[in-house]
């Protein structure tokens, strides 16, 4: 009796898309769960790391927005005016007692979640400028969703208990204008560091590994927030200093590769039969297969949407597919 296979298949559209060197990730192609993620660090490990001092300079090509002023998610206001703007070196910290005062450097995953060790202390992919107080506000707290919030900033940041499901304790909510940039920052740093993380000490990940609550709001941040073109400008910048770039920006559909419903797709079964979709362009992979093998690709409501044959094994080509979930 022939077997039947289940693909699931998420096409997802982004605001816009880095722009890699060519073969950057060739590695990576096809994989899925800790495969791919090995794959993405063995690609962005190591790069030039920087000293603290060179962080200042750094931020003012990374972080600089359209008019000149400092790109600060902690006090921005993408749909209106920000409370207050910062210019770069002459508003740099110093001394504060209130928001608004200077911005300082923020390591969205914090130092001491990681012993302030180097390269994590220094790598520009999950350090951004920041209000001074508002950082301080912000703590070590990990990021969460807040209902009753003990603190609010001037942009409309929170810190209070966690109201996210499985969450306990304080946590810090910014804004939903960037909770996309810094879920993505956040899964950048367990995959760059997947070997150093397993020894870290962190109320997010235990053994190199997510905590349940975290790896749903870090996944559903992603979904929701998606790519934009200040991510991409900066992970371009980044990479022209670091020589190393977020996988996460440049591709993605590899978040739900690695964490979301794909992802648990048995490991045999990964490597006999792969699919994934790219751009719009659509690659099937059957080791296991015939020599003319056909795949229906159905949408959600059970119609066929694209009948294909699988000629050694093999099948590469456009789709033109409506964002959504495909089997």
């Amino acid at each position: 009796m022939r077997n039947l296979l289940l693909l699931i298949l998420v096409f997802q559209l982004s605001r816009a898309s880095a722009q890699p060197p060519p073969g950057y990730y060739e590695q990576a192609q096809g994989l899925t769960g800790e495969a791919l993620r090995t794959a993405l660090a063995e690609i962005i490990s190591p790069h030039n790391v920087l000293a603290d001092s060179q962080l200042w300079a750094a931020f003012a090509r990374t972080d600089r927005k359209p008019d000149g002023t400092v790109w600060d998610m902690y006090s921005d206001a993408p749909s209106g005016t920000p409370p207050y703007t910062y210019q770069f070196v002459v508003n740099q910290c110093g001394s504060y007692n209130s928001e608004g005062d200077c911005f300082n450097r923020e390591h969205t995953f914090p130092v001491s979640w990681f012993g302030d060790a180097s390269p994590m202390n220094t790598d520009l992919h999950h350090l951004y400028p920041a209000d001074a107080w508002v950082n301080q506000q912000r703590g070590n707290w990990p990021y969460g969703t807040v209902n009753s919030a003990a603190w609010t900033s001037q942009n409309g940041g929170k810190r209070g208990p966690c109201a996210w499901p499985g969450c306990t304790g304080t946590v810090f909510e910014p804004i939903d204008a960037y909770k996309g940039d810094l879920a993505r920052a956040h899964l950048y740093m367990l995959t760059r560091y997947m070997n150093e993380s397993a020894s870290w000490s962190s109320p997010v990940q235990s053994g190199g590994f997510w905590l349940p609550w975290v790896e749903s709001l870090l996944f559903t941040w992603h979904n929701q927030d998606p790519v934009s073109l200040k991510e991409t400008a900066r992970n371009d910048s980044v990479f022209v200093i670091q020589g190393n770039r977020n996988p996460y920006i440049d591709h993605p559909e590899w978040v739900a590769s690695i964490w979301g419903p794909e992802a648990t797709i048995a490991e045999e079964m990964a490597r006999l039969t792969r699919a994934w979709a790219v751009n719009g362009l659509l690659h099937i992979e059957c080791a296991d297969c015939d020599w003319h093998t056909r795949f229906d690709v159905l949408d959600c409501t059970g119609r066929v949407f694209r009948s294909l044959t699988l000629n050694h094994g093999f099948w590469e080509g456009h789709i033109e597919a409506q964002p959504g979930i495909y089997f």
